[in-house]
């Protein structure tokens, strides 16, 4: 058993029933009455997000985890298949498991977060950033980049990120696996 004082991102926790992982988390202390922690938690079985308080000080459910890397090998419609990087096993995972599923591209190394108790993966941890090469879009307006104007642009892992007018076909570019937003131009 844990408190509220041990809650972080990416614990997992048992409530109502289900399994779930913290996403965001608040200490809040008002200046009357009782401490509080506000988080966000994400079910590992549905991929539903609820928000929740708990008062400061509550016992907590934590679920006792392993994390392992695997590689992100292919998709078959909402079946998503990795490989262990150590023993190169292989494990299957639907698409509501995973938190951003149309950034991955095919040899993308994630975490997977797998319960001690029964073997079943919970959750898919994808790196901070990862850099797509930009497959299509509209070429930018000369001097028209003034502004913070942006436009929308695929890439190749098939998703549509919103990029700056002066991103071309073949760029490379760093994106944010969290928000899913352009951070900037890789040079070559």
């Amino acid at each position: 058993m844990a408190t509220t004082s041990d809650i972080r991102n990416g614990l997992c926790i048992k409530y109502n029933n289900d399994i779930y992982k913290v996403i965001e988390f608040l200490h809040v202390k008002p200046g009357k009455g009782p401490a509080f922690v506000r988080t966000k938690l994400k079910s590992v079985t549905s991929g539903k997000v609820i928000d929740n308080t708990f008062p400061a000080g509550r016992k907590i459910e934590d679920v006792r985890v392993e994390t392992h890397k695997f590689q992100y090998l292919y998709n078959e419609g909402e079946t998503y298949h990795f490989m262990n990087n150590d023993d190169y096993s292989q494990i299957e995972i639907q698409k509501n498991t995973l938190d951003s599923p149309d950034l991955m591209k095919e040899g993308e190394t994630v975490t997977i977060i797998i319960n001690s108790e029964d073997d079943m993966p919970l959750s898919v941890d994808m790196p901070a950033s990862v850099v797509l090469e930009v497959i299509h879009t509209e070429p930018g307006i000369k001097g028209n980049t003034a502004t913070n104007a942006t436009k929308p642009a695929k890439v190749e892992s098939g998703a549509t990120v919103n990029v700056p007018l002066f991103i071309n076909e073949g760029d490379k570019i760093k994106v944010e696996t969290t928000k899913g937003t352009y951070q900037e131009r890789i040079k070559a």
